[in-house]
């Protein structure tokens, strides 16, 4: 397989993995949402998910950018 496609291929799953972690933050990020609404204090656990697939999603983002300056490079 030629460099330029494995690239491509990389920044495909990489594309998928991030809306994949933004679901899954969206499902917190709502919890966290209707406790404030509600005037309660929101779930720790629901607070570290979203700081978690927070981290992972900007991770993903650096990670997808280097995939493509590496292909604009070549």
């Amino acid at each position: 397989m030629s460099k330029k496609s494995e690239l491509k291929k990389k920044i495909a799953e990489s594309g998928a993995e991030i809306e994949l972690l933004e679901k899954k933050r969206g499902r917190s990020q709502s919890a966290l949402l209707e406790a404030m609404i509600n005037g309660q204090t929101p779930n720790p656990t629901d607070v570290e998910y979203f700081r978690v697939f927070s981290s992972l999603i900007e991770l993903e983002r650096q990670n997808l950018n280097k995939l493509k300056a590496e292909l604009e490079a070549l």
